[in-house]
């Protein structure tokens, strides 16, 4: 292995200094972790060896602006850790690799696969998965539970969506109505509406509410898109969409599950995936081609994702080390006030 200086750049890094601080480490010295938000209140700058203030994701000048900041500072490597990145720096994979960085994110296909949940449910049914019973109107949630096959309470949920942003639960008929209506509400006033407006009348999920126990995994592939391993967590807590409070845990179960995702998607590094085991069947919920707000629990356990994505990077192949995990370790996210004076500069 070459001990090679590498400089990584994460994308959208908002809140996430604990994986600057992964990969910091992970680099040894040899090389800069560098962080990117489009604003500067952004408590991963304070972590990161460099940081700068992008235009935002959807303007014009969003993809010129990172490639001549990769091609300025030599950057290696590129991760973006926020889902409606990662189908627009894939779109343009070959500029980037024409000033030689390296993007670590799904080709377009995985992309657009994992953040159109429509698609999620298709491509998951299509190939043998478990997942919820999915709608994309008012009208066919209706006609199912005429048919009585489907029950509430049902999930409204936006088509393209991120952490809990416009998910609501609905009991009955009436609060399907209000609540579908809030949501779409709740898109076209954020900015979730960018990739709704491809479809504004089919933007928004009705799915069946599964019971039963949830998992996070972290399904590990190499940068060839080789599965690897997947590290399972069973979730005490949700907040905002994220895992609060989790353990790990080894289940046969989610192990062949992991290991059939990540040979199907072919993703590279980490795929986030949410699962619920009901009966001992296992639900795919959500699929999410990054590191997760989960991965923490993970890292804490002993696993080392971008350890083995460092090694990876500098052409080594035995990266068993930093993939292991201690079953029964209990996690919990806590809160820590940052000062942000001078981030920004």
């Amino acid at each position: 292995m070459s001990e090679k200086n590498i400089n990584i750049l994460i994308t959208s890094a908002g809140r996430r200094s604990y994986l600057v601080e992964y990969f910091k480490r992970a680099l040894g010295g040899r090389g800069k972790v560098f962080a990117s938000n489009s604003t500067d209140i952004s408590p991963a700058f304070l972590a990161a060896d460099e940081h700068v203030v992008t235009p935002l994701i959807y303007a014009q000048e969003y993809i010129p602006f990172l490639l001549g900041y990769c091609k300025e500072h030599c950057i290696d490597a590129l991760i973006s850790v926020l889902d409606i990145d990662m189908p627009i720096l894939a779109r343009n994979r070959e500029k980037f690799e024409s000033v030689g960085t390296r993007l670590i994110i799904p080709d377009i296909k995985v992309a657009q696969i994992c953040n159109d949940k429509w698609y999620t449910f298709q491509f998951l049914k299509e190939n043998g998965f478990h997942v919820p019973k999915t709608y994309l109107s008012v009208a066919d949630v209706k006609l199912a539970l005429g048919a009585h096959e489907l029950q509430y309470p049902v999930v409204i949920k936006p088509r393209w969506g991120t952490g809990s942003a416009a998910i609501y639960y609905a009991e009955n008929e009436e609060e399907l109505t209000v609540l579908y209506r809030k949501a779409q509400n709740d898109i076209f006033q954020s900015f979730l509406k960018y990739e709704s407006n491809e479809d504004k009348q089919n933007c928004i999920l009705i799915q069946e509410q599964i019971a039963g126990q949830e998992y996070g995994l972290d399904i590990v592939n190499d940068l060839k898109g080789r599965y690897q391993t997947t590290i399972q967590k069973m979730k005490y807590v949700m907040r905002s969409g994220e895992t609060d409070c989790a353990v790990t845990v080894s289940n046969d179960i989610l192990s062949e599950l992991g290991k059939r995702i990540g040979t199907v998607m072919k993703h590279v590094a980490n795929m986030d995936t949410d699962i619920i085991i009901r009966e001992n069947i296992p639900y795919v919920l959500e699929m999410n081609a990054r590191f997760g707000g989960g991965y923490p629990f993970s890292h804490i356990a002993g696993t080392d994702l971008p350890g083995a994505i460092v090694e990876w990077l500098r052409g080594g192949t035995d990266v068993a080390e930093y993939l292991q995990y201690k079953v029964g370790i209990v996690g919990q996210k806590d809160l820590c006030i940052r000062n942000l004076k001078g981030a920004g500069n």
